[in-house]
């Protein structure tokens, strides 16, 4: 952590002196009163918020391991199934100056472990511990007559989302020496500093954000950039530009590369609120190094009045691949996605999680939903996998066609701090896999995830 932010955590808690000590209870006081009254110790006039998250699942993969010209082969039918754990404690605070601006900050850490897995060749149990948010920052509140917390300056160890992931979510990098690779319960950049402007409808965003990457494989990912959103009612438009940077020698075409991103979600028909689109594109330039670009559209309708409310989605995605005939990279570059929900922007839990990445990739998807009760929510996901250039997925695929997957999925709301997850989902490796891998077996996956809040 820099000594600026050090010193500004240090400003934040010493704002205010501290408490005064309890006077002594009066005889008689019962035992109910006095731990009713019971100080914290931390300074009062500071609005304290404790946090308290922590999940735990248990994963399953059938013929995951299974590929015919590996060396020394595997049996078709070896499967794996492990556990994933976590916890995070975040205490935040928050001080209310006379202006009604406000100093704020918080403090949490993650513990994670990965365990139960395959042997040692396919992988290892895994944990570790380390900071997560550590940041203060300011708002103006009404001080500046231009909109409550028009201005807002963040400073530390924080999040930071762009849209709905696309390009822009999570800040941190998990499984490998962390483990916890599906929880992913890290989504703080090791350090970012983003100032926001946001008078009426519209919102302006500058932010430096350095990517806390595995020590494994750490690529020096960081970036700056400027957003504009302008949100009407029912609608979000914006524009971002980012320019990154990274080690040159680990990877060239993230090493300059100038994002350009272009996004719009909208319910564009008054008479029609339940009918919704989503339209992003996003180009890469740094040269030859990478010349790529990318795009999806996405329809939605929810029958909102029927019984369940049941919604339909169809959505498209294109992430350009290299073409060898070229001289320069058109692979796109995935950046920094995340879970925004069921399917976006890992997409499959199987494909988009284990062996595709939004890279030389177009996808087909069509969602049913449906919500039974407050507490229980579900649907089903078809996902249509294909290659942009083949010839570079490997030396000898000329298919473009790489699997069909179906996920099931339920959501129960058990109560105000425990939900449970339930999944089930199948693939299909199609012509591209076989050609690439030689496999001929269909893969299996199945899921429960408890998660806990307070």
């Amino acid at each position: 952590m820099s000594r600026a932010v050090s010193c500004l955590l240090v400003a934040l808690w010493g704002v205010v002196p501290p408490a005064a000590a309890r006077a002594q209870d009066p005889p008689g006081e019962t035992t109910e009163k006095k731990t009713e009254e019971r100080p914290t110790g931390l300074p009062a006039r500071i609005k304290w918020t404790f946090n308290f998250d922590a999940g735990w699942g248990t994963f399953g993969f059938a013929n995951s391991l299974y590929d015919n010209p590996k060396n020394p082969g595997v049996n078709e039918n070896l499967s794996d199934q492990w556990f994933e754990g976590y916890v995070k404690p975040a205490l935040s605070g928050e001080y209310t100056l006379k202006s009604s601006s406000q100093v704020y900050g918080k403090l949490s850490a993650v513990g994670e472990r990965t365990y139960g897995s395959v042997p040692t060749e396919f992988g290892e149990d895994v944990s570790s511990f380390q900071a997560e948010d550590l940041y203060v920052g300011w708002r103006s509140g009404e001080s500046l007559g231009v909109g409550e917390n028009a201005v807002d300056l963040t400073v530390g160890r924080a999040q930071y989302t762009l849209g709905h992931g696309f390009l822009l979510y999570d800040g941190a990098s998990e499984g490998g020496s962390r483990g916890g690779y599906w929880t992913n319960a890290r989504k703080a950049f090791q350090f970012a500093a983003i100032a926001r402007f946001k008078p009426g409808h519209h919102a302006i965003e500058a932010f430096y954000l350095d990517r806390d990457e595995l020590p494994e494989d750490d690529l020096g990912s960081r970036l700056w950039g400027i957003n504009y959103e302008f949100s009407p009612e029912r609608s979000t438009i914006g524009a971002t530009y980012m320019r990154w940077a990274a080690h040159h020698d680990l990877s060239p075409g993230r090493d300059g590369l100038n994002v350009f991103n272009l996004r719009a979600y909208t319910a564009p028909v008054p008479a029609a609120p339940d009918l919704t689109f989503e339209l992003e594109y996003a180009a890469e330039r740094n040269g030859e190094a990478r010349d790529s670009n990318a795009w999806t559209a996405q329809g939605a309708y929810e029958l909102s009045r029927m019984k369940w409310a049941p919604t339909f989605t169809y959505r498209y995605a294109f992430f350009e691949g290299d073409d060898p005939r070229t001289p320069a990279d058109e692979s796109f570059d995935p950046l920094s996605p995340g879970f925004y929900d069921w399917g976006s922007w890992w997409q499959g839990e199987i494909a988009g999680e284990y062996f595709l990445s939004n890279s030389n990739l177009i996808s087909h998807l069509i969602r049913a939903h449906l919500t039974p009760n407050e507490k229980v929510s579900g649907g089903l996901l078809f996902y249509k996998f294909r290659l942009d250039h083949p010839e570079t997925y490997g030396p000898h695929v000329t298919d473009k066609n790489v699997a069909f997957e179906t996920d099931l999925y339920v959501d129960w709301k058990v109560n105000s701090n425990f939900a449970v997850s339930f999944l089930g989902a199948y693939s299909n490796p199609q012509e591209a896999v076989r050609q690439a891998t030689g496999r001929t077996k269909n893969f299996a996956y199945g899921m429960v995830y408890v998660g806990y809040s307070f």
